[in-house]
């Protein structure tokens, strides 16, 4: 019953539906016992040649009247006790979806999507209903019980009632060691759960590449395999599950039996009556519903203990990224300053990125090049505090970075990264995504600078067409400018364009490029690219290796002496002239 602790903060917030919710059913506990003793009651008039027509409709007002008030009562508990509980499931989800914004990327390289999305849906659920059902079993399983046990002993013979609760201690053994078992497995029956969530969004988002490669068997068959063992950890729980009714049943019914034998004794004897002994044998008919309450409160906390476990475990993970408590409130505008002597990803052994120092004056543009994994983009991170946690520090205007608040710093850099994320929207809102509140007319000007407000005339609804989930419907090169018309949209102080060039054609490169350059004079520019046409026109060009600045300088500097700029830049020329036919 811990998870029932566990959740005494939202218990003590909704106290009023609760406990309103509570006497209702303890009301309809009450009430319950009025038809046995109506039946007992009438059987002995009816034995002994009393029953009169004004007595039978007494008691059959008695008994309607008894049910009309139990319906209205059962209504407005459903009411207040399921009602609140939905709340919980907002309340947390709520939580979640907040939490997982304040994640860094740390946290998304830990976790799967399907998995986070699994403890969004199916955990929650089995909390919800922890504090609804969970909440009525217990309730109601205790007060009819307890009720239901008074009244037979106050009313008809103690004796009798304590030797039809002998089999009950063994019923509250197996049911608790049922309860750990099904706990484990429960547990192991959620992980089993997300990894199929995880491993169907996986597919379908991959399912161009599934497709193209002709691994679609493969892929089913995983996914069968997956699948076939969550089947196996839910029939596992099952088997568990299923002990609970057979073994309650078979205790309710020893109890019938000694009631019945020690009953017919007590009425020969003359200790009771025939009538009451019928009422008796009615009010442990009742005793069935709390005993079989029972097991399945057993099942729904168990449940609910082990998914709000998983919750609890998701939502106590730190923030990395987070404010100072004296953090800057404005947003930053200057130059930019790195001098980091290291930085290495958390979990890895060896630096990505060593020695990187450079000044980049406000208005200036920063070109960054190299090989593949040189630590291009992990450079850019660093600015935009996806990560922090390296030697040296990175000052914006003079100030080292986490002096400001998050929020403030992010405000000032518009950055365009190398997997171009749409939404399942129109184009406008794609675009309008940092500035919701911009006019028609400021997202046709950042489209224009980003080369794609042509394309989009054509498009079949022009810019209210819907583009499709992660703009399926789209070509790289238009994903890639749309992707940086919304970062312009911000006009933000610095603009990041993390090799987001490299699906448009060089004669669209340029068009780009010079817009960016007439439109963002005074503020920075930094790109990172591998075709180095998109970088020469920059003030300062730093060439990464291996995580370490190798080159630096202008176009024409990092011309006029050998190294790996020099080589990559004639290569590319030659390519460009090869594929124009010469």
């Amino acid at each position: 019953m811990r998870v029932f602790l566990d959740l005494m903060w939202f218990f003590k917030q909704e106290k009023k539906a609760y406990l309103i919710g509570i006497l209702m059913l303890l009301f309809v506990a009450l009430l319950q016992l009025v038809p046995p003793k109506v039946i007992g009651i009438f059987v002995d008039h009816v034995k002994d040649e009393t029953l009169t027509a004004n007595t039978l409709v007494l008691l059959l007002g008695i008994l309607i009247g008894a049910a009309l008030l139990m319906y209205v009562l059962r209504y407005y508990w459903r009411i207040m006790i399921f009602g609140s509980s939905v709340k919980l499931s907002k309340i947390l989800r709520n939580k979640l979806y907040h939490h997982f914004t304040s994640m860094s990327q740390s946290f998304y390289q830990r976790k799967r999507v399907g998995d986070l999305m699994a403890h969004a849906t199916n955990d929650l659920q089995a909390i919800q209903q922890t504090a609804g059902s969970g909440v009525l079993t217990l309730v109601d399983s205790l007060a009819t019980g307890g009720f239901v046990i008074i009244a037979m002993a106050a009313t008809i013979s103690w004796k009798l009632t304590l030797i039809s609760l002998i089999p009950m201690p063994f019923m509250a053994v197996l049911t608790n060691w049922y309860g750990t078992m099904l706990h484990k497995r429960f547990h192991k029956a959620q992980e089993a759960f997300s990894a199929l969530n995880d491993k169907t969004q996986e597919s379908i988002t991959g399912i161009k590449v599934i497709k193209t490669f002709g691994q679609e068997k493969e892929d089913i068959e995983d996914f069968r395999r997956q699948s076939e063992d969550v089947v196996q950890k839910n029939i596992s729980v099952a088997r568990i599950d299923s002990l609970f009714d057979p073994t309650i049943s078979i205790i309710v019914g020893i109890s019938f039996f000694l009631s019945i034998a020690f009953g017919a004794k007590f009425v020969i004897s003359g200790d009771i009556t025939i009538g009451e002994l019928v009422s008796f044998t009615t009010y442990l008919g009742l005793l069935i519903w709390p005993m079989l309450a029972f097991g399945w409160l057993f099942n729904i906390v168990e449940r609910g203990r082990a998914s709000n476990d998983r919750i609890t475990a998701l939502l106590t993970e730190k923030v990395d990224i987070y404010d100072l408590p004296d953090a800057i409130n404005s947003v930053p505008s200057g130059d930019i300053e790195f001098n980091l002597n290291q930085f290495t990803y958390p979990g890895a052994k060896t630096p990505l990125l060593a020695d990187i120092h450079f000044q980049l004056k406000q208005g200036e543009t920063l070109g960054v090049v190299g090989r593949t994994g040189a630590g291009k983009t992990t450079l850019l991170k660093l600015l935009i505090r996806e990560f922090e946690g390296y030697e040296g520090v990175i000052k914006f205007a003079g100030i080292p970075l986490n002096h400001y608040q998050l929020e403030k710093l992010r405000s000032a850099i518009g950055y365009v990264p190398q997997d171009h994320f749409l939404f399942s929207a129109t184009v406008a809102e794609n675009i309008a995504f940092t500035n919701p509140s911009a006019e028609l007319e400021e997202i046709y000007s950042a489209a224009r600078l980003a080369n794609i407000h042509e394309d989009i005339l054509y498009f079949t609804e022009g810019y209210e067409t819907v583009v499709g989930e992660r703009g399926v419907s789209l070509s790289g090169g238009q994903k890639q400018r749309i992707s940086i018309a919304r970062a312009l949209l911000m006009d933000p102080e610095v603009l990041i364009l993390d090799d987001s060039l490299s699906a448009v054609d060089a004669k669209t490169e340029e068009a780009i490029l010079s817009a960016l350059r007439q439109d963002r004079e005074g503020k920075t520019t930094i790109i990172t690219a591998h075709r180095l046409s998109a970088i020469q026109h920059a003030n300062l060009i730093i060439v990464l290796d291996e995580g370490r600045i190798v080159q630096r300088g202008t176009h024409e500097q990092l011309m006029n002496e050998s190294g790996w700029y020099k080589d990559m830049y004639l290569q590319q020329q030659l390519e460009d002239l090869v594929e124009q036919g010469g």
